[in-house]
């Protein structure tokens, strides 16, 4: 009798440990993924803040390519938008798209601005450029080491919240999954060109 009492106490002293247990192990992931979002947001300021001076240098070479150089401000004036938006709410759907979409128009419109910046012998020798693409070259790499990294996160945290029973407690306390950053065309998995060899 006395042993059927203390099971019957156990027991919910039990689940209530492991309720606990368990989210504390969602909230570690969610901000770990957090944590791992910032890193990109780092990168990617590093890499917006790379952009005028850019922009700046080609400028004088590149008189005839106004349109060019205001896409690429367009572009990034976006991308930073998006950046702020999804750093304030990392992992959420809409800002994750949004930024995804900013992000690769800012690529895109960098892409065009080397491929015009190719014609111009004397822009490819400038050695302040030189050094810009080389910058931004290093920060592209990092920017994917960052967004590799924020997916893992990610894929840890979502594969948490979906495993039994630890969905019980992520559904009672509302834990929704998280957006991958992901890049939306194949095309765009690449850092801009920016040899000028």
């Amino acid at each position: 009798m006395l042993y059927a009492v203390f099971a019957l106490l156990a027991l919910p002293l039990l689940a209530g440990v492991l309720g606990f247990a368990f989210y504390n192990r969602l909230i570690a992931l969610r901000n770990a993924y957090k944590n791992a979002f910032s890193q990109i947001d780092v990168q990617l300021k590093r890499r917006h803040d790379l952009i005028p001076n850019i922009v700046e240098t080609a400028k004088g070479y590149l008189q005839h390519e106004r349109g060019t150089l205001e896409e690429v401000a367009a572009a990034r004036g976006a991308a930073i938008n998006a950046a702020q938006a999804a750093a304030a709410a990392p992992g959420e759907a809409a800002v994750m798209t949004q930024l995804n979409t900013a992000e690769t128009n800012l690529t895109g419109a960098l892409t065009r601005l080397f491929a015009v910046a190719e014609a111009y012998p004397d822009l490819k020798a400038n050695q302040v450029m030189l050094q810009l693409m080389e910058e931004l070259t290093t920060t592209e790499n990092r920017v994917s080491l960052a967004r590799q990294a924020y997916n893992d996160s990610v894929m840890f945290y979502n594969t948490a919240i979906q495993k039994t029973p630890a969905n019980i407690i992520a559904n009672w306390y509302h834990f929704t999954p998280a957006e991958f950053f992901q890049i939306e065309n194949t095309t765009d998995r690449q850092a801009p060109p920016v040899s000028f060899s």
